[in-house]
C-alpha cells in the first residue's frame, strides 16, 4: 500500500466516493490529491456539483463512473468495486444506504478491511435524523442562522454563505477514515466511521460553551452581555477593542490582530492611544468613554492608507491589520505565492486553472493538484472491469475487536498556544492519542482570555497532560528534547525564527528521534513575507476573504463612508468574520487532518515526514468555490443584498410568526413542495425545471414569500417534513445555547456528554467527533496548569529533589 518516493502518500489505497454532496467533493479532492485512487461514482445526468465554478478542484484526479443506485445490477458493480477497495464514503440520510444493499454490514461482510465513512446531518439517531442534510438546514435548526442576523440590518436570522458545516465535515470524515487505516495496520480490519455535521460546527466554539455553563451555575455572581451594547451600538467586549476593525484612507477595511497584552500594548503605543488620557478607555464601565476610545481608533486608522500602514506594520512588527479581501484576491496574497500554495493547471477543454494547492505540504510525498478533471462517465470501461476482477482483499466478515481505541499508544508532543493549532491535536485525545502540552509557567494565555480565569482553556485542553516548563532555559529545553525521544509527533506553532531560537526546530529534534512526524502549524508561513504576523481568527478571516463571502456587498467600503457607516461596517464585519464558526475552528480541523495524514504516511512506509499547515491555506480550501479561476469559469452564486440566501428555493422566509429555511435542488423535490404548498402560482411551467426556476429568481421569491406568510414556522416544518421537502423552523440562537439545552437535539442525538473537571466540576462537552464501530473513544477533562508535570518528569527519571529544584528555581511549574 505505501506510495511511491515524492508522489502523494497514499498511492495504492483505493476509494469509493458515493457522496453527491460537498462534504464528499471535499473530502474526495483530499485523498486523490493525495495519491489515492477515487471512484467517484455519479448518479444519472452527473454529480449535484457538476455545473459550479469550483468543480474542477473538487474533482481533480478523480475517476468517474454514472451509476443508477436505485437500479440493482448498477448497485452491484459498487458492491464489487467496494470488495476491491480501501475506503467507501457516503453521505446519504440513516437508512438510505441499508435499502440500497449497500449498507456497512453488507459491505464489511464482503471485505473485512473495508474503512466505511458515513457523514449525515444530525446524527444516526435522535428527532431530526431524517432531515435531509442541506447546510442551510443545519445552520437553521442549530441556531446559527439566527446569529448571523447581526450582520443585516433588516429584522429576522442571516444566511452566511461560507461552507461552514460541510467542510469541517469533510475534515471529520478524513480524520475517521485515516484513523482506521492507521488502526487497520495493526488489527488488519477495517470498521465503519460516523461523523455528522452537527458536531462539525460545533468543533469551532472556542469558549462560549463554557461560559454559558458558568453564567447559569452562578447566575447571582455572573450575567452574559451582548457583545454590542444595542442602545449605542459600542462593542462590549475587551476583544472587540484588541481585534479593532476600521477603514484606510484609501476605503479598505483593515482588521487588526493584538489578542495578547504585549500586542495590544504595541498597538496602543503604534497608534498614540497609550496616553493617560485613553488608559483603561476600552474596559470603561462609562459606554461614552468607550465610545469615544473607538472612535478616536477609527479616526487614527483612516488618516494612513494600507500602504502607508504597511511601512508601520514593517518597523513593528508586533502590529498588524489584514485587508478584507474579497472574491479570488486570496489567489494572489504574497504569503500564498511565496509558500507555492496556489497551483496552475492547463486542464483540457478548461484552460489554466488557479486554483489552491494540496492543503497539507508534506516532505517528502507532497501529493499534487494536476491531477484530471474528469468527464461524466469517463472511467466507465476501466471501473466496470475493475468490479468484474476476483477481490484481493479478504472476504471474512467484520469481527468484534477489544475496543481499544484506534489512536492508542500514539504520543504528541504539542508546543502551541491558543486554539487554531492546539485544538487539532485534542481532536487526536478522544481517539486514544496521548498529548503532552508543553505550558508556559503561568499557562497557555487561551486560559485567560475571557473574565473567568480557565474557562477560555476548557475545551482546547481536554484530555491533555499539562507539563509546565520555561522552555526559555536550558534545562527547561533539554526537558523537552528528552520528551521528543518518546514521541510519535511534535505539534509547533510558533511564530518564525521561535523554534530555531530555543533548539526546538524539526532539524534539531530529527537528530534525536529521527521517525518524529513534525508538524509545523502556523497562522501564515513558517517563512516568507507574512511569517512573522501575529494571526489570530479574524486576521484569517478578513484575510482569506472567509467575511466578504458571508457578507457580500451588504457592508460597503471606499475613502467617502461617513462614521457613522464606519461604526456599522465595524460590527457587521466583526460578526461576519467571528460568530458561529471562524478560521480558528477551520484552521484546527485541518491541523487535525494533517497530524493524522503525516501519522498514516509513517505507517505506510513513507517514513517520518515534515508536515506544514496555515491557516491562511486552509482557508483556501474552505472557500474553493471562490478560489478556482479559469476562462469561462461559470458565475459564482452569490447571496442577495439582503442575505436571505441562494436563490428562491434555497433561502429564508418569513412565516406567521417567525421564519423558515427553503432547500430544494430537483425537480422531483420541487414536485414534492409545490403538492404540498397546492397554489396555482407555483404551477406554472417556466417554474416546473431548475433552469426556469434560476430564470425566474425573483418573481418566485416574490410568491413564495407571500405564501410562507399564511402559517407558522413549525405548521410549515411539519408539513413539509411529512412531504420530505427541506423546509424546517429557523431556530432562536445563539448555537451553544441550542447544543447545549438538556432537551435539544445535541443531546437527544447522543452529541453531547458530561465530564469533571478539577476546578469546575461536572460539565457538559461534545462527544468526541468521530465515532467507530469497533474502536473505542474517550472523553477527558482539561487539565489545571503543570498537572502532570511531576508523574511526567518522573518518567523521565527525575527524582523528587530534582523536580523540587526545577519548581524553586522556576524551570518547572507543577500543581
Amino acid at each position: 500500500m505505501a506510495g511511491e518516493q515524492g508522489a502523494g502518500p497514499l498511492v495504492g489505497l483505493r476509494v469509493v466516493n458515493l457522496s453527491n454532496s460537498l462534504i464528499g467533493a471535499y473530502a474526495g479532492q483530499f485523498l486523490a490529491d493525495y495519491g489515492a485512487e477515487v471512484m467517484l461514482v455519479e448518479p444519472p445526468g452527473g454529480h449535484a456539483l457538476r455545473g459550479q465554478a469550483g468543480w474542477p478542484a473538487w474533482s481533480r484526479g478523480s475517476k468517474s463512473i454514472e451509476l443508477d443506485l436505485r437500479d440493482r445490477a448498477d448497485a452491484t458493480v459498487v458492491a464489487r468495486l467496494a470488495a476491491r477497495s480501501d475506503v467507501l464514503l457516503e453521505t446519504f440520510r440513516p437508512g438510505v444506504a441499508e435499502r440500497l444493499g449497500l449498507g456497512y454490514d453488507a459491505l464489511g461482510a464482503a471485505n473485512a478491511r473495508l474503512v466505511y465513512a458515513s457523514a449525515t446531518a444530525f446524527g444516526r439517531s435522535g428527532p431530526l435524523a431524517a432531515l435531509k442534510g442541506y447546510e442551510g438546514v443545519v445552520m437553521s435548526k442549530i441556531g446559527a442562522c439566527d446569529q448571523f442576523g447581526a450582520m443585516v440590518t433588516r429584522a429576522g436570522p442571516a444566511f452566511p454563505s461560507v461552507n461552514y458545516c460541510s467542510w469541517s465535515t469533510a475534515q471529520l470524515a478524513l480524520q475517521g477514515i485515516m484513523t482506521a487505516l492507521i488502526e487497520r495496520t495493526r488489527s488488519g480490519l477495517g470498521q465503519r466511521v460516523d461523523v455528522n455535521m452537527v458536531h462539525a460546527i460545533a468543533a469551532h466554539d472556542t469558549w462560549n460553551w463554557m461560559i454559558r455553563t458558568m453564567a447559569l451555575r452562578y447566575s447571582d455572581a455572573f450575567a452574559t452581555t451582548p457583545s454590542i451594547d444595542p442602545a449605542t451600538e459600542v462593542p462590549m467586549t475587551w476583544l472587540a477593542y484588541t481585534l479593532v476593525i476600521a477603514l484606510s484612507a484609501d476605503g479598505r477595511w483593515l482588521q487588526f490582530s493584538q489578542a495578547a497584552p504585549k500586542l495590544f500594548k504595541a498597538w496602543l503605543e503604534a497608534m498614540g492611544l497609550d496616553t493617560p488620557d485613553w488608559e483603561g478607555a476600552w474596559d470603561d464601565e462609562d459606554i461614552s468613554r468607550r465610545a469615544a476610545f473607538l472612535e478616536r481608533a477609527f479616526e487614527i486608522v483612516r488618516s494612513r492608507t494600507v500602504l502607508e500602514w504597511t511601512e508601520v506594520f514593517d518597523r513593528r512588527p508586533d502590529v498588524f491589520a489584514e485587508v478584507y479581501r474579497s472574491g479570488k484576491e486570496l489567489l494572489s496574497h504574497p504569503q500564498l505565492l511565496f509558500d507555492e500554495r496556489v497551483a496552475e493547471v492547463e486542464q483540457p477543454g478548461l484552460g489554466k486553472i488557479r486554483q489552491p494547492a494540496p492543503m497539507v505540504q508534506l516532505d517528502p510525498t507532497p501529493g499534487r493538484a494536476d491531477g484530471p478533471v474528469p468527464g461524466l462517465n469517463e472511467h466507465d470501461s476501466e471501473l466496470r472491469a475493475l468490479a468484474r476482477q476476483a477481490p484481493d482483499v479478504p472476504t471474512d466478515g467484520p469481527r468484534p475487536g477489544d475496543l481499544a481505541m484506534p489512536l492508542a499508544g500514539v504520543t504528541v508532543l504539542e508546543l502551541g498556544t491558543f486554539f487554531a493549532g492546539p485544538f487539532g491535536a485534542t481532536v487526536l485525545t478522544d481517539l486514544g492519542a496521548r498529548v503532552i502540552k508543553i505550558e508556559q509557567l503561568d499557562g497557555d494565555p487561551i486560559r485567560f482570555q475571557v473574565p473567568i480565569p480557565e474557562i477560555g482553556g476548557v475545551k482546547v485542553l481536554q484530555g491533555k497532560q499539562s507539563v509546565a516548563l520555561d522552555i526559555n532555559t536550558q534545562e527547561g529545553q533539554e526537558l523537552v528534547r528528552r520528551l521528543v525521544k518518546r514521541c510519535d509527533m511534535v505539534l509547533q506553532t510558533f511564530r518564525k525564527g521561535v523554534a530555531m531560537r530555543v533548539g526546538l526546530d524539526e532539524a534539531s529534534l530529527r537528530r534525536i528521534n529521527p521517525g518524529i512526524v513534525y508538524h509545523t502549524a502556523t497562522g501564515f508561513g513558517a517563512d516568507g513575507p507574512y511569517a512573522h504576523r501575529p494571526a489570530f481568527a479574524p486576521t484569517i478571516g478578513a484575510g482569506s476573504g472567509m467575511a466578504r463571502r458571508n457578507i457580500g456587498d451588504a457592508v460597503p467600503e471606499g475613502p467617502d463612508l461617513t462614521m457613522d457607516q464606519i461604526r456599522d461596517g465595524s460590527n457587521r464585519l466583526r460578526i461576519a468574520n467571528l460568530t458561529v464558526g471562524h478560521a480558528d475552528g477551520f484552521s484546527a480541523l485541518g491541523v487535525a487532518t494533517g497530524l493524522l495524514l503525516g501519522l498514516l504516511s509513517r505507517e505506510l512506509g513513507q517514513g517520518a515526514q515534515s508536515v506544514h499547515t496555515t491557516m491562511l491555506a486552509t482557508l483556501s480550501h474552505v472557500l474553493s468555490d471562490v478560489m478556482v479561476d479559469y476562462p469561462n469559469r461559470p458565475p459564482l452564486v452569490k447571496p442577495d443584498p439582503g442575505l436571505y440566501g441562494l436563490g428562491a428555493c434555497y433561502r429564508l422566509y418569513e412565516t406567521a410568526d417567525g421564519w423558515v429555511f427553503l432547500a430544494i435542488a430537483t425537480d422531483r423535490e420541487w414536485a414534492s413542495f409545490t403538492g404540498v404548498m397546492n397554489d396555482p402560482t407555483l404551477i406554472r411551467k417556466r417554474y416546473a425545471d431548475g433552469a426556469g426556476r434560476q430564470a425566474h429568481q425573483a418573481e418566485l421569491a416574490e410568491a413564495l414569500g407571500h405564501l410562507f406568510r399564511e402559517r407558522t414556522a413549525l405548521e410549515w416544518e411539519e408539513l413539509m417534513t411529512a412531504a420530505d421537502v427541506a423546509c424546517v423552523a429557523v431556530t432562536p440562537g445563539p448555537s451553544h445555547e441550542v447544543l447545549m439545552d438538556p432537551q435539544g437535539l445535541a443531546w437527544q442525538a447522543g452529541l453531547v456528554t458530561e465530564v469533571t473537571h478539577p476546578l469546575f466540576d461536572d460539565h457538559s462537552r461534545l462527544t468526541p467527533l468521530v465515532q467507530f464501530s469497533r474502536s473505542a473513544t474517550r472523553t477527558d477533562p482539561a487539565p489545571r496548569i503543570g498537572e502532570h508535570t511531576e508523574a511526567v518528569l518522573k518518567e523521565l527519571g527525575l527524582s523528587d529533589e530534582r523536580i523540587a529544584r526545577l519548581v524553586e528555581q522556576e524551570v518547572a511549574g507543577v500543581v
